[in-house]
């Protein structure tokens, strides 16, 4: 036996070793208590530590990682499991002791939202009203299909959209949209789970994109071909609940690190827009209401009311980019990582990139296109 569960591990009541395998960034913001932290790629350098007398559990992101090491060190004699499910399993049951408070209280997400207009009015309300009205998002009678994939910045803006419903002045309907394109059974249910906890009415409607993908013969990355896929269902389900329009939770600093990777890795001008009407599905607009809040604030927002939301549910990377990233994945870190720095230097540098794509001369990139060089400007998808 290599993998153990949650309940398993925590009912073994001998002298045990609990390690954390993922990187330290992730470990020092949450770890299962007393657990020390070992990165898995350096494991083989700390084998002094790894007592033989008593138990060692491994926990990983999923517990790939965590498993692979588990039946090595029992190969040499060690005993040594992996959690199953890794850091989702304690996080889950953290979610679930969070519900079952809920219910006997039934106001944890009173304080949610209240932080949202009072703590958090001017980082988070303001932006995500200015952007709404500067780029009129919102017309009197829209339909909107708010799209939850379950992470920290969808789950945010289903609530902004609650708030808007209450105290804006527009004249509109929301759904709030959440798909399933083939999800572990983990991360669906803390989906379900949060919307419960935020008071969130979610639709959910099923389909097979993680399948379809896995057995399609472009090769190279699936990102690309997944992303096409939801975003047209996304649109097609919407228009079938009488939407014109879908939001998307991409935020400020999504923004600008893909005008920095567009550049770095696309060799075009490539940007997202606040709005864009869709030329496959008549009448339909993507929104972006969180166009100009900034992610830091999100994750403030979160972490203020204790709030846990899946991080990635793609199958082709919940198993690999977790642990280290895809190229895509590693790539957008590394942007991420270098825009930080540049920012630390110098702030005004972020609202520059923001700003540069605005300021760019059309006339000149079209004279740039007649002469054979390319410049694109594209949506991230």
């Amino acid at each position: 036996m290599h993998t153990v569960t949650l309940e398993e591990m925590e009912n073994d009541k001998r002298d045990k070793m609990i390690v954390d395998i993922r990187k330290p960034k992730d470990y020092e913001f949450e770890a299962y208590p007393g657990a020390v932290n070992i990165y898995w790629e350096q494991w083989d350098e700390h084998l002094n530590e790894i007592p033989k007398d008593s138990p060692v559990y491994l926990i990983c992101y999923t517990d790939m990682r965590a498993l692979e090491i588990a039946e090595r060190m029992q190969t040499l004699g060690y005993e040594v499991y992996a959690l199953e499910n890794g850091m989702q399993s304690y996080l889950r049951s953290k979610l679930t002791v969070m519900m079952e408070k809920m219910d006997e209280e039934d106001t944890a997400y009173k304080d949610v939202e209240r932080s949202i207009v009072k703590k958090f009015r001017k980082d988070i309300w303001r932006p995500f009203t200015r952007a709404i009205n500067e780029y009129e998002m919102i017309q009197d009678g829209d339909k909107i299909a708010v799209c939850i994939s379950g992470g920290k910045d969808s789950m945010l803006m289903a609530k902004l959209f609650q708030e808007l419903e209450r105290h804006g002045k527009k004249n509109f309907e929301v759904v709030f949209l959440v798909m399933n394109p083939g999800y572990n059974e983990i991360n669906y249910q803390t989906i379900k789970d949060n919307a419960k906890l935020l008071h969130v009415p979610i639709t959910v409607f099923e389909n097979d994109i993680f399948d379809v993908v896995a057995g399609d013969d472009i090769g190279g990355s699936p990102c690309y071909l997944c992303a096409r896929m939801r975003r047209g269902y996304l649109y097609s389900k919407a228009q079938e609940y009488g939407c014109n329009k879908i939001a998307l939770g991409h935020h400020y600093d999504d923004v600008i690190e893909t005008i920095v990777m567009g550049m770095l890795y696309g060799g075009q001008i490539q940007t997202m827009m606040p709005k864009l009407k869709s030329t496959n599905f008549q009448g339909m607009e993507l929104i972006r209401p969180l166009y100009l809040v900034r992610e830091a604030a999100i994750k403030h927002w979160r972490d203020y009311n204790h709030l846990h939301f899946i991080q990635c549910a793609c199958r082709f990377t919940e198993s690999c980019a977790s642990c280290g990233g895809t190229e895509k994945g590693s790539k957008r870190a590394e942007v991420k990582e270098l825009i930080a720095g540049l920012a630390a230097k110098d702030p005004v540098i972020e609202k520059n990139i923001f700003r540069s794509v605005e300021n760019v001369n059309l006339s000149t990139v079209i004279a740039y296109k007649e002469n054979g060089t390319k410049h694109h400007f594209l949506d991230k998808y």
